[in-house]
């Protein structure tokens, strides 16, 4: 049992297929197939169950993934390290919308003025997705406006967000110096879709008040929810940092809540991972970015 073996592995389950795992690998695939009965008989463990044309891991194929995975990844590492990755080489970021948004971009441009032979690759998307990516080694560090699902994951707070209630310009509730969440339920409500981290929290402070919310609207895209709160088709909360700029320039009004929504915006990586000082340099500048002196 060799770490090609368990490369050859690790791409089989990543791919689900040995066909593309050969192809990925720049190998024949009889080649990828013998590796992986060398394992099972080496282990004496079925890895995969073969259905037909199509193969799905058994239970002792996800746990053998879970250390086979940080094996390829740690050795990845050492060269990288050992070739001065720090100095010429990649880093891997991924982003939850909001934070891919609004903050990232500048991260990454601070962080290149000090490290132009440094490259970032970024990944923007739901926080789910950048814990998943984080689990198979796929990005180094995430960033993301939860806590993480993940055990395996961990989370250094970098800044603080709020969530805003958002209403039309000329709306009634604008007389007032603050509102409720039981009070805006009144009003045709305007929602993220269901998994977005921000919904995730606004559900959260609907189900700790009991308060039952059918939205009007449901939408992946923050600005169409503020482009329709905008026309007078309702009322909505969405994080600050997504609607600052709409409520600064009068396209949506702000009413402060009377208990307001809280979230801390988390650095995440995999508690198995060796960080580099390229990775440790990034993370101080999210945090230094969160903290402004």
């Amino acid at each position: 049992m060799t770490l090609r073996h368990i490369r050859i592995f690790v791409t089989v389950y990543q791919q689900n297929s040995v066909t593309k795992a050969a192809h990925e690998l720049h190998l024949a695939q009889p080649s990828v197939s013998l590796a992986i009965r060398e394992l099972e008989d080496y282990y004496g463990i079925h890895l995969f169950e073969r259905i037909g044309r199509h193969i799905a891991p058994t239970e002792s194929g996800d746990a053998f993934y879970r250390y086979a995975l940080h094996i390829v990844s740690l050795f990845d590492d050492m060269e990288k390290k050992m070739r001065n990755w720090d100095t010429f080489g990649t880093l891997r970021v991924g982003a939850s919308i909001t934070i891919g948004t609004h903050i990232l971009p500048t991260l990454i441009r601070a962080y290149e003025e000090v490290s132009p032979d440094f490259t970032i690759e970024a990944l923007v998307n739901k926080s789910a997705s950048i814990e998943e990516a984080l689990l198979n080694n796929t990005i180094d560090i995430g960033l993301i406006e939860t806590q993480p699902s993940q055990p395996d994951l961990v989370a250094l707070p970098f800044m603080e967000d709020r969530m805003a209630a958002v209403i039309p310009p000329a709306h009634s509730l604008g007389e007032k110096e603050q509102v409720s969440l039981s009070e805006l339920s009144e009003y045709p409500f305007l929602m993220r879709e269901k998994g977005s981290a921000g919904r995730e929290l606004l559900d959260a402070s609907f189900e700790l008040l009991q308060i039952t919310v059918k939205p009007r609207w449901q939408s992946t895209s923050t600005q169409a929810i503020v482009k329709a709160v905008s026309e007078g088709l309702g009322v909505s909360v969405l994080p600050w940092l997504l609607v600052r700029k709409d409520i600064e320039e009068g396209a949506v009004r702000e009413v402060p809540l009377d208990l307001p929504i809280h979230r801390k915006l988390n650095v995440i990586y995999h508690k198995s991972k060796f960080l580099t000082s390229s990775m440790k340099s990034f993370i101080d500048l999210c945090i230094k970015y969160g903290k402004p002196e």
